[in-house]
C-alpha cells in the first residue's frame, strides 16, 4: 500500500513538472489561452490529490502486512539433495535409493500393587518389609528405534537394518536388579532391544543377524491385549519358573534369522543362536556378552559366582502361521541346550543341567461383530533324570483364553485368564517342602478398558491378578513391564540390624498378587 502511494505521488511531481515545462514554451513561443490550461491543470493536480488521500486512508483501515520470514536453509549438501520426508502418517524419510523411519513406544502408567502375603509364617518367621497394596509409576514398554532399506542396484533384494533401544522414562538408566533377577545388561544402552543388519526380498523372504524377540514369541503376540501392563500373559505363558523372567518369551542375542514372505496366508520363521559358551555346562559368560544367558549375572541372587540359574548353550526357535479371512492359527517350538540350574539344588548337583523346550500351537478368530477370541495351549519341559524329577518345577502344561470386544469407534474392552497347570514336581520356597505332588497350580485374571485419544495416543485402565496355590510363586507384571511384583518379601542389606531373614530375601509361594493400573502410550 505505502509503494502505491509513492507511485502517485511521483506521478504528480512529473505531471506538475511537465506542465511547467509547457508553461514556459508557451510563454516564449505562441501565444494561447494561458488561463484554460492553468485550470485545467489545477484540476488534474486536485484528482490526484484526492486520490492520494484516498489510498492513505486504506492503508490506515488494513492490518500491517506480516514481515516475511527468511527462507528456510536447505540441509543438502553441495551435490546432494534435500532430504524429503514421503508421504504418510509416519517419520520416514526418502534416502538414496531407500527408505529410513523412526518409531517409538512411549507407555507410562500410574499402578497401585500388592504382594498378597498378609498373615503368612514359616519357622516362626513372616514376610519382611512392604508386602501390601504400594503405588508405583513403570516405564513399561518403552523404546525408540529407526529402521530402513536400502536397493542394491541390480541385486534381487534390498539391504534392512534396525536399531531399537529401551527408554526408562520414569527411571534412569542402569543395570537391572530386583530380589530375583540381577542382570549387568543397561536396558537404556544403545541398541538394547531388537537390532540387526539383513538382506531382504518379496520372492524369497529376509535373512538377518543380529538380536530380536524369538519366533516362538512373536508367534502369538497379538493374542496378548496386555503386552506392556499388568496381568500380561507372560506372568505364566511361557513362564517356566513363576518369577519375573519368561524363559520362552525372550529376545535372543548372537542369532540367525529367516522370515518367509507371506505364502497364500502361510509364514515360516527359524532362528539359531549359537552358545557361544567356552564351558561344558554354560557356566560361563557366552563369548561377546556382558551378562548369563537366561538373564542373570554371575553370583545374582546371593548364589556362587557362576552362571547357575538359567544360563544355555545354543538356542533354537522356529514357528509356522496360517491366516484366512478372519482366522489366525500358529504353532511353535523353541528349544535352549544345557539349561544349567545347578542353584536349584542345596548340593549344586551337576547333574541339574538338562535341555529345556516348549511348545505351543494357538488360533484367534475376528468375527463381524468386533469381537476377537483367542486361545493357547502350551507344554513345557526339563529333561532332567528320574532321580531329579522332585524338583522339576519346570514341566508343566497351560493355556490362555482371551476375549476383546470393540464397544465404539475407539473404546474396547478386554479380559484374558491364564492358567499353569501343577508341574512335575518343586524345589520347595521359604514356606513349602517341595517335592512331587506340590500344588503349584496358579491362574491369572486381567481385565482392561482403551479409548483411543487420538491416531497415535490411547489411554487404558487395567487391573490384574494372580492367585497363586499353596506352592505356586508366579508373577504379576512379568514380561516387559518396568515395575513387577513377585514373590520376594524385602531384604535388609545391613546385617548389623536385627533382620529375622538376616538381610537375604526369601520367596513366599501362596501370595495372591493384585493391582491396577491406569497409563498412557504414544506410538509413532
Amino acid at each position: 500500500m505505502k509503494h502505491k502511494i509513492n507511485t502517485v505521488a511521483r506521478a504528480c511531481a512529473i505531471a506538475i513538472g511537465f506542465s511547467s515545462i509547457a508553461l514556459s514554451g508557451t510563454a516564449f513561443g505562441q501565444s494561447g489561452d494561458i488561463n484554460d490550461k492553468v485550470d485545467k491543470l489545477e484540476q488534474q493536480v486536485e484528482q490526484l490529490r484526492a486520490q492520494i488521500q484516498a489510498l492513505r486512508q486504506q492503508a490506515a483501515a488494513q492490518p500491517p502486512a506480516p514481515i516475511a520470514a527468511p527462507a528456510a536453509a536447505s540441509i543438502a549438501t553441495a551435490g546432494a539433495s534435500p532430504v524429503e520426508r514421503k508421504d504418510g502418517k509416519g517419520m520416514t524419510f526418502l534416502t538414496r535409493g531407500g527408505e529410513v523411519s523412526f518409531y517409538a513406544n512411549l507407555d507410562l502408567s500410574i499402578d497401585d500393587m500388592t504382594k498378597g502375603l498378609h498373615g503368612m509364617t514359616a519357622n516362626g518367621a513372616s514376610p519382611v518389609g512392604r508386602t501390601g497394596w504400594m503405588p508405583d509409576i513403570s516405564s513399561n514398554i518403552s523404546y525408540i528405534g529407526i529402521r530402513g532399506f536400502q536397493t542394491l542396484g541390480a541385486l534381487p533384494a534390498n539391504f534392512v537394518y534396525q536399531l531399537e533401544t529401551q527408554i526408562d522414562v520414569s527411571a534412569t538408566s542402569g543395570t537391572n536388579g530386583s530380589n530375583s533377577n540381577t542382570s549387568d545388561v543397561v536396558k537404556g544402552g544403545l541398541t538394547s532391544r531388537n537390532s540387526f543388519i539383513g538382506f531382504s526380498s518379496p520372492a524369497w523372504g529376509a535373512v538377518k543377524i543380529g538380536k530380536t524377540d524369538a519366533p516362538y514369541k512373536i508367534s502369538t503376540n497379538v493374542m496378548n491385549a496386555f503386552a506392556g501392563m499388568i496381568g500380561d500373559y507372560g506372568a505364566i505363558m511361557g513362564n517356566t519358573g513363576g518369577d519375573n523372567r519368561v524363559e520362552f518369551a525372550t529376545r535372543l542375542d548372537h542369532a540367525i534369522w529367516y522370515e518367509s514372505p507371506d505364502m497364500g496366508g502361510l509364514s515360516i520363521n527359524a532362528l539359531i543362536s549359537p552358545g557361544q559358551n567356552r564351558a561344558y555346562d554354560d557356566s560361563n559368560l557366552a563369548s561377546g556378552e556382558a551378562d548369563c544367558t537366561g538373564g542373570n549375572i554371575p553370583g545374582s541372587g546371593a548364589l556362587p559366582v557362576a552362571c547357575n540359574d538359567g544360563s544355555f548353550g545354543s538356542a533354537y526357535s522356529v514357528s509356522a502361521g496360517y491366516t484366512t479371512g478372519g482366522l489366525y492359527v500358529t504353532g511353535a517350538y523353541e528349544l535352549h541346550r544345557a539349561v544349567n540350574r545347578t542353584s536349584d539344588l542345596p548340593t549344586f548337583d551337576p547333574r541339574d543341567v538338562a535341555n529345556e523346550w516348549a511348545a505351543k500351537v494357538g488360533a484367534q478368530y475376528r468375527l463381524p461383530t468386533g469381537t476377537t477370541l483367542s486361545a493357547i495351549f502350551e507344554k513345557m519341559d526339563r529333561e532332567v533324570p528320574e532321580a531329579l524329577a522332585y524338583q522339576n518345577e519346570r514341566s508343566r502344561t497351560g493355556y490362555w483364553l482371551a476375549a476383546s470386544q470393540s464397544i465404539a469407534a475407539d473404546d474396547s474392552v478386554h479380559f484374558g485368564w491364564a492358567h499353569a497347570n501343577r508341574a512335575q514336581g518343586d524345589p520347595g520356597q521359604h514356606n513349602t517342602p517341595g517335592g512331587l505332588g506340590s500344588d503349584n497350580a496358579a491362574n491369572l485374571f486381567t481385565l482392561a478398558w482403551k479409548h483411543q485419544l487420538d491416531t497415535n495416543l490411547s489411554f487404558y485402565f487395567d487391573m490384574a491378578e494372580t492367585a497363586n496355590h499353596s506352592s505356586a510363586h508366579y508373577d504379576l507384571g512379568a514380561g516387559g513391564r518396568g515395575v513387577t511384583t513377585d514373590c520376594h518379601d524385602a531384604s535388609n542389606p545391613d546385617t548389623s540390624g536385627f533382620d529375622p531373614n538376616g538381610g537375604a530375601p526369601h520367596c513366599w509361594a501362596g501370595g495372591k498378587l493384585e493391582g491396577v493400573s491406569v497409563g498412557l502410550r504414544y506410538t509413532l
